[in-house]
């Protein structure tokens, strides 16, 4: 194995981008890059999975796809709201928040990302990073939901931090969320 693939798998990565590469393999020029990049896709020592994203098998975390895809991004909506048991319905989707509305497949994954106003984008609040990828808090992830959805369904509000969720709503600068955010927390309480 080569040195160039052994820095590959020196990586904690498990998707890289063009950008990953160059910086892995500390490699300026373009078209060398591109010829490398090839060759080991062509030596099945790299999968693309579109273009310029690449995984180094097939084992990659679909959420550190997700996040890789569009930058700045990061998951949340249903995806983390189903996986704290806010809400209950499965989807075999991941959402991410982003700068542009797109639904795409690759490699039989499907990823929903839907555009946020840079002022929340940008804003770390509420936000983790984790395996490689940046993920939103239950309450982020929350906020992002009637932030973009006002009557969206929750079937377990219990969960919700409140207080959190008080302080993070500042960031969207938005007064209607302020009410839609008091307005479930009323109703939660009854």
């Amino acid at each position: 194995m080569d040195s160039l693939i052994a820095k590959l798998y020196q990586s904690t990565k498990t998707i890289l981008s063009s950008k990953d590469l160059a910086l892995l393999w500390q490699e300026n020029n373009e078209e060398s890059l591109y010829a490398k990049t090839a060759y080991y896709v062509k030596k099945k020592a790299l999968i693309r999975l579109t273009r310029g994203i690449f995984a180094k098998n097939k084992d990659y975390s679909p959420k550190e796809l997700a996040a890789s895809i569009y930058t700045p991004s990061y998951i949340s909506f249903e995806t983390v709201l189903r996986e704290a048991g806010v809400i209950f319905q499965h989807y075999n989707t991941i959402f991410v928040a982003s700068k542009w509305p797109k639904t795409i497949i690759i490699d039989k994954n499907t990823f929903t990302f839907r555009k946020l106003k840079d002022l929340v984008l940008f804003n770390p609040a509420g936000i983790v990073s984790k395996d490689n990828y940046s993920i939103a808090t239950t309450e982020r992830a929350f906020l992002d939901m009637i932030y973009l959805f006002p009557n969206y369904y929750f079937d377990n509000l219990k969960l919700i931090d409140w207080e959190k969720c008080g302080e993070l709503v500042k960031i969207y600068n938005n007064k209607e969320l302020i009410k839609r955010l008091n307005k479930y927390r009323k109703n939660y309480a009854q």
